[in-house]
C-alpha cells in the first residue's frame, strides 16, 4: 500500500508539472495538456518498464544464450518467493544492472556486458540477488514510473528549448521567454520529484540481498568493484533520467553536474552496511526478507 501510494504521487506530481508547463507555455492550449498529462500517466504505469528496457537497447536473452545466467536468476528468484524475472541484456561496457516491472509477476533483470565480464559469479550472484530484492520489496515499479515520466518531462523541455531557440522573433515576442524557462524548470523539477524516492530503497535492497544469496561479503565487493567501473568505463548509453534503477549511478563517470544530483546513497556507507551484517555474526541461509508494501 505504501509504495502504491508513492506511485500515485509521483503520477500526479509529475502530471501537474506537465500541466503547469503547458499554462506558462501556451494558456489557451491547457486542455491538450491535460490529455497529454493523463496519457502520461497511463503509459508510465502500464508501459514504464518496456520503455526503460528501449531506451538502454536491453534485449531478452533466453536460457539457451545465457545459461548460468538464467539458472542464477532462477535459483535465487525461488528463495525469494517471487516468479522468475525475464533476463535481458544490455549492450554496454559499464559493469551495471536494474530490475524493473510493474509487479513481481512482470519483474525484469538487466545487466550489462561489461558486468559479465567483470564480476565472479559469486559477485555477480550477490548483484542479482540485490536486484530481486527490489522486485520482491515491491518498489521497482515507484522507480519504473518516475525514471520514465522524468525521461518524458526532460525530453519535452528540450523541445521547448529547441523551440524557443529556433523561433522567430514574433514567437519570442508571445511566448518565446515562457517557453525557455519551462525548459529550464521541467528537467529539473523532473528531477528533483525523482530524487524524492528515498534512497533507503537501496540500502534495504543491500541488505534484503545479502540475506537473499546468504554472502553479504559478496555484495559488497561486486558494489566496490561496479563503482570504480562506473567511475573508468562511462556509460555508451548514459540516461540521467533512469540513473536510479541501476545499482550503481551509471553517471559516475559522466563529470559535470549530472554528478551532484546523484540518486545513490554513498558507496562507503553501502559497503560498510554490508561488511557489518556479514561481521554480525548472524545466520543468513535463510533470508528474512522484509517487503516495503
Amino acid at each position: 500500500m505504501k509504495n502504491q501510494l508513492k506511485t500515485f504521487l509521483l503520477l500526479g506530481a509529475l502530471g501537474a508539472l506537465v500541466v503547469a508547463i503547458g499554462g506558462l507555455v501556451a494558456p489557451g492550449l491547457l486542455p491538450l495538456f491535460l490529455v497529454l498529462a493523463l496519457a502520461m500517466n497511463v503509459g508510465a504505469y502500464w508501459f514504464s518498464d518496456r520503455i526503460v528496457l528501449k531506451l538502454h537497447g536491453a534485449r531478452e536473452v533466453s536460457p539457451a544464450e545465457a545459461p548460468e545466467l538464467h539458472a542464477m536468476v532462477a535459483e535465487l528468484a525461488a528463495r525469494a518467493g517471487i516468479p522468475k524475472p525475464r533476463v535481458c541484456l544490455m549492450p554496454d561496457a559499464q559493469p551495471n544492472a536494474f530490475a524493473t516491472g510493474r509487479n513481481p509477476e512482470h519483474g525484469v533483470v538487466a545487466v550489462t556486458e561489461g558486468i559479465l565480464r567483470l564480476l565472479t559469479p559469486r559477485e555477480l550472484r550477490g548483484v542479482i540477488a540485490h536486484e530481486l530484492a527490489h522486485i520482491r520489496n515491491r518498489d521497482i515499479l515507484v522507480a519504473s514510473v518516475a525514471a520514465c515520466m522524468t525521461a518524458v518531462v526532460s525530453y519535452i523541455g528540450n523541445a521547448l528549448t529547441f523551440g524557443a531557440l529556433f523561433g522567430n522573433s514574433e514567437e519570442e515576442g508571445e511566448g518565446g521567454g515562457g517557453s525557455l524557462l519551462a525548459a529550464v524548470i521541467a528537467p529539473i523539477g523532473a528531477t528533483l520529484v525523482q530524487l524524492g524516492i528515498s534512497r533507503s530503497r537501496e540500502y534495504l535492497a543491500d541488505e534484503t540481498g545479502a540475506r537473499l544469496c546468504g554472502d553479504p561479503d559478496a555484495l559488497a565487493d561486486a558494489l566496490v568493484k561496479l563503482s570504480r567501473g562506473a567511475e573508468l568505463l562511462p556509460s555508451a548509453n548514459p540516461q540521467p533520467a533512469t540513473a536510479s534503477l541501476f545499482i550503481v549511478s551509471p553517471l559516475a563517470g559522466a563529470g559535470g553536474l549530472t554528478s551532484l544530483f546523484s540518486t545513490h546513497p554513498a558507496m562507503e556507507e553501502r559497503v560498510r552496511r554490508l561488511r557489518a551484517l556479514s561481521l554480525s555474526g548472524e545466520r543468513l541461509e535463510r533470508p528474512r526478507l522484509v517487503a516495503s508494501r
